[in-house]
C-alpha cells in the first residue's frame, strides 16, 4: 500500500514538471514567437475608397449604409483618398492659397465629406487613414506645374513627363526643401484639422530612376560629391545616394507627424520590394528596419494566384511582418476588367495563411462592379472574415525585430568634414549614409493590363457670389492598377 501511495506521489510529480516543457515543446514546434501572438494583434482588413467611390461617400445616406456594410462583413480599416492628380480634395486653407480646389468638396447635404466619414467610421469602431495616393505626381497641365515649374525634376535629356497608369505625368522633386515643406504642411493639414488613425503613403512617394538630373538635384550631388551624376540613371551608387536622400525625408516627415499626434499610424503601401527600390528609389524595407513605418500593405495586383503567392514568400515580406503589421493588397476589380469572387478568396486565404492582412483595391469593385450579383459577393465576403477584428490606436503591436537606428546626417554628425559650397550649391543639404538591406528577390511578373488614358472631364463648380468665374478642372483618375480604358464618370464634386 505504501509503495503505491510513493508510486502516485512520484507521478503526480513528474506530470507537473513534464508539462509544461511539454507544451513549450509544442509550441516551438508550432513557430510560436514569444511577445506576439497571431491573434492579440488584429490583421489589417481595409480597402481604398478613390475618386471611383464618390457617389457612396458625397451622400450622407449612403456614407452611413457603406460603412455599416463593411463594419457586418468584419473591416476594420478605411483609406480614403486625398490627394490625387494636383488636387486637394479635402477643406484645405493650402487648396486655397495655391488655387488648387477649383470645385467645392463639401457633400450633398453640405457637409465636410472626409470629417463626415471619419466621424460615421469611428461610430462602427473602424479605423481612417487619408490616403496621399499621387504622392510627388501631378499632370502636366495642373495649376500646381504652372504655379511651380521650379518644383518639377527631369530627365537627362531634359523630358519631364512620363506615361503611367493614371496618365501623363509630372513629378515633384522630392529633395528640394520647398516640395518637401509642401507636402508635409498638406499631410499635417489633415493631421491637426481631422480626427484620423493615421495617414497613408503609397508606392508615389517616391521617384522613378530616370529622374533627378534637374538643377537643383544635379548641384546638390556635385557638392556632396565632387563629381557629376552619373549618366546611366541606374547606376547603383546614383540609385542608393538618391534613395537615401528620399529616406531623410520620409524620416523628417515622420518626425512631424508624430510631433503633432504621437499615437496615429503613419501607414506605406509600396511596390514590391526589389521593383520598389531599383525603380523607384522606394527602399522601404529600410524604412521599416528604421522604425519610420507603422504599417505596410505591399501592392501585389496579379492576374494568376501562383504569381500572387510568390512574392509573399520573398525575405522581406517574413522580415516586415515581424516588425510591423503588414498586408497585401489585393485587386478586386477594375471597371473593364473584373474580377471573380473565387479568385479574390483564394489570394485572401493565401495571404492569411502567410501571416498576412488584406487592403482590396478599390471599394466599388467590391461587390459593385462585379462578375457576381452582389448579394453572392457579399455572402462570400462574410465567409473570409467570420469574426471581427477590431483595431483601435489604443493596441501596441510587439516587433520581433528592433528598429535599427537612423544614421546620422552630415548636418548633425559632428565628426563628419562639411562639403564646400558652391554658388549654385543648395544650403544645408541633408545626407544619410544607411546600407541598403540585403535583400535579393526576383524580379516580379509584370500584370498584363495596358495603361490607361487620362481622363479629363469637367467639374461643376462651388457657386460663389464673386463675379470672376472658375475654369473646368480635370477630374482626377485612379492610377493602380491600371485599366485597358476608363469610362467618365461626372460628378461636380470630387472625394
Amino acid at each position: 500500500m505504501a509503495s503505491f501511495r510513493h508510486y502516485k506521489t512520484l507521478l503526480k510529480r513528474w506530470t507537473l514538471l513534464l508539462l509544461p516543457l511539454t507544451l513549450g515543446l509544442i509550441l516551438f514546434l508550432q513557430g510560436y514567437q514569444p511577445g506576439l501572438s497571431q491573434s492579440a494583434y488584429p490583421a489589417i482588413r481595409g480597402v481604398w475608397i478613390t475618386n471611383n467611390d464618390t457617389i457612396h461617400f458625397m451622400d450622407q445616406g449612403r456614407t452611413q449604409e457603406s460603412i455599416n456594410q463593411l463594419a457586418r462583413l468584419n473591416f476594420n480599416t478605411l483609406y480614403p483618398v486625398v490627394w490625387n492628380s494636383g488636387y486637394i480634395l479635402y477643406e484645405s486653407a493650402i487648396a486655397k492659397r495655391e488655387g488648387l480646389q477649383p470645385f467645392s468638396p463639401r457633400g450633398d447635404q453640405g457637409q465636410d465629406v472626409l470629417a463626415d466619414l471619419i466621424q460615421r467610421a469611428h461610430r462602427q469602431g473602424l479605423l481612417v487613414l487619408p490616403w496621399f495616393e499621387f504622392g510627388f505626381m501631378a499632370p502636366p497641365f495642373s495649376e500646381l506645374v504652372r504655379k511651380h515649374p521650379q518644383w518639377f525634376t527631369q530627365r537627362q535629356d531634359g523630358s519631364k513627363t512620363s506615361v503611367t497608369a493614371a496618365g501623363e505625368v509630372m513629378w515633384m522633386n522630392p529633395f528640394h526643401p520647398q516640395v518637401q515643406k509642401f507636402i508635409t504642411d498638406l499631410v499635417l493639414e489633415v493631421v491637426t484639422q481631422y480626427d484620423v488613425d493615421g495617414i497613408q503613403f503609397d508606392d508615389h512617394t517616391a521617384l522613378p530612376n530616370q529622374f533627378g538630373y534637374d538643377p537643383y538635384t544635379v548641384a546638390l550631388y556635385q557638392q556632396e560629391m565632387k563629381t557629376a551624376p552619373p549618366s546611366n540613371p541606374k547606376d547603383p551608387a546614383w540609385i542608393r545616394w538618391r534613395a537615401d536622400k528620399l529616406t531623410a525625408f520620409i524620416a523628417q516627415l515622420n518626425q512631424a507627424i508624430k510631433a503633432r499626434k504621437p499615437q496615429i499610424l503613419f501607414s506605406l503601401s509600396p511596390a514590391t520590394y526589389n521593383l520598389a527600390y531599383q525603380t523607384y528609389l522606394q527602399d522601404w524595407l529600410d524604412w521599416v528596419r528604421k522604425g519610420l513605418v507603422d504599417e505596410v500593405i505591399v501592392q501585389v495586383y496579379r492576374t494568376q494566384l501562383a504569381s500572387f503567392i510568390e512574392p509573399l514568400q520573398r525575405p522581406e515580406f517574413q522580415e516586415a511582418k515581424l516588425r510591423v503589421p503588414t498586408a497585401v493588397g489585393v485587386l478586386t476589380g477594375l471597371k473593364t476588367k473584373q474580377v471573380p469572387m473565387a479568385l479574390v478568396a483564394e489570394k485572401v486565404r493565401a495571404a492569411m495563411n502567410q501571416g498576412l492582412g488584406i487592403a482590396f483595391f478599390y471599394y466599388k469593385t467590391l461587390w459593385e462592379i462585379a462578375p457576381e450579383d452582389k448579394q453572392s459577393r457579399l455572402s462570400q465576403f462574410q465567409a473570409l472574415f467570420r469574426s471581427p477584428a477590431p483595431r483601435s490606436l489604443a493596441q501596441k503591436f510587439v516587433p520581433q525585430l528592433p528598429p535599427i537606428p537612423l544614421a546620422p546626417s552630415s548636418a548633425t554628425d559632428k565628426s563628419s568634414t562639411p562639403a564646400p559650397r558652391s554658388p549654385q550649391a543648395p544650403k544645408n543639404p541633408v545626407t544619410t549614409k544607411s546600407p541598403r538591406p540585403t535583400v535579393v528577390s526576383p524580379q516580379p511578373p509584370r500584370d498584363n493590363f495596358p495603361p490607361e488614358p487620362t481622363l479629363t472631364v469637367p467639374v461643376i463648380p462651388a457657386p460663389s457670389t464673386g463675379a470672376s468665374s472658375i475654369k473646368p478642372a480635370p477630374q482626377p483618375v485612379d492610377n493602380f492598377p491600371p485599366e485597358p480604358t476608363l469610362d467618365p464618370e461626372v460628378s461636380p464634386l470630387l472625394f
